[in-house]
């Protein structure tokens, strides 16, 4: 059922741009290569591997094994049919309905079977203790070995060798699972691969601070999660490459996101993943465009190919999703200044211990700077309870309050 799903999302999509190659938008381009990674992972491949966010897919990819992030797949499961029965499932196996969403649809799905069995497990420390948790329940469901990295929190130099080191390890565990043995060539061009991504990343990035900004609420949706699947691939470059130049294309002919973008927004941590229409309704009754997520952010400096490991590390520590919530902050503060953003959108995602845990932390440094939050109460990943007219009027209510006051740039 769930490789039926994708095989018509890539054939769909196929199509489409056949019959109009100038509908093959690179948000499209990015669906049909999810779409591709989504039949390789449930087409019995014999060198799947889960892992969680912050591993290094581009070294997994240098490997040629099939990689994927365990929430990514849950996010997608979100979108079939059967997305409400896994998260009976699940609860019905004794997973409470206030914990984690991405983490009650990989469980659920599992325990029916519904995700492929992968020849190894990797996990980290971070983001979340629930994730690893989730990671070692799927361990002993599919009966295979979790690798777990311990992930520094602050980044030291005797900390980011430890992890260099680990990584190593990593990549031998996953060799000993699958058989793949890491050349040095495929390693060095998955590399430069990398950092020729990271620089267009960059670029486009900058290209979106640009007032009135070239990106709609929808263009740069999940961009910074789901693009690293694709870190040190050909393809990963090319899909960097297609949204910097239909960006660069906006700017030319003068063309913002949001006609008469007149409200700049954050949108932070995670994006809802079913349909819903609070962004039509942002950008319709209010001329606002989302132009920054916070995790569309490049934190990393370019990884040297010929000695990858320690990059690697310092790129892990570095990450949004890693260390204090101090140090996130500083982050979104900094995104903040630099977008020039008037408001920020926050989704407490039920069941997110620390993202919750960090909203007084984020209003009051946000407000030091003249930006308001709105802390929004919702399941991101469980349709189930979502009450989208609460929602909007909540929203609705902190438009107005934007638009009456004077913007903090």
């Amino acid at each position: 059922m769930i490789l039926q799903h994708f095989e018509d999302q890539e054939s769909g999509i196929m199509n489409a741009i056949k019959k109009n190659p100038e509908s093959a938008s690179p948000r499209k381009k990015l669906a049909l290569e999810t779409a591709r990674l989504g039949k390789r992972l449930y087409s019995n491949a014999d060198d799947l591997v889960w892992a969680g966010p912050l591993v290094p897919f581009d070294l997994l990819n240098a490997m040629e094994v099939t990689p994927c992030f365990a929430e990514f797949i849950a996010s997608i499961l979100v979108s079939t049919d059967a997305g409400p029965l896994f998260f009976e499932n699940a609860e019905q196996a004794g997973y409470a309905s206030d914990t984690c969403g991405y983490h009650r649809m990989l469980m659920g799905s599992a325990l029916k079977g519904m995700i492929p069995t992968p020849k190894l497990l990797i996990s980290a420390m971070s983001p979340c203790t629930g994730g690893l948790a989730a990671m070692e329940n799927l361990a002993r469901v599919f009966k295979k070995d979790l690798f777990i990295l311990h992930i520094p929190q602050k980044e030291s130099d005797h900390g980011v060798r430890i992890l260099a080191n680990h990584i190593r390890n990593m990549a031998e565990s996953v060799s000993s699972h699958t058989g793949k043995v890491l050349d040095k060539d495929r390693l060095r061009k998955a590399m430069e691969n990398t950092n020729k991504t990271r620089d267009i990343l960059s670029n486009i990035y900058k290209l979106a601070q640009q007032v009135p900004s070239p990106v709609n609420g929808r263009d740069l949706s999940n961009f910074g999660i789901v693009l690293p699947l694709f870190f040190g691939t050909e393809v990963g470059i090319e899909i960097a490459q297609s949204f910097y130049d239909e960006l660069k294309s906006r700017i030319k002919a003068n063309r913002s996101g949001v006609p008469g973008e007149r409200i700049r927004l954050m949108w932070l941590q995670n994006r809802i993943q079913f349909k819903n229409n609070l962004v039509k309704m942002l950008e319709k009754e209010f001329n606002a465009s989302i132009v920054i997520d916070e995790l569309n952010v490049i934190t990393w400096d370019p990884i040297d190919p010929e000695d990858p490991y320690i990059g690697l590390a310092r790129r892990s520590i570095s990450s949004p999703l890693n260390g204090t919530v101090e140090r996130r902050v500083k982050q979104i503060v900094k995104l903040a200044e630099a977008y020039k953003i008037d408001g920020a959108i926050n989704p407490c995602h039920w069941g997110c211990r620390q993202g919750t845990g960090a909203r007084g932390l984020i209003d009051s440094s946000m407000k030091e700077i003249g930006v308001p939050v709105l802390n929004l109460e919702v399941d991101c990943v469980d349709p189930r309870n979502f009450a989208e007219g609460q929602l909007i009027t909540r929203i609705e209510a902190f438009m107005e309050m934007i638009e009456s006051r004077p913007s903090p740039w």
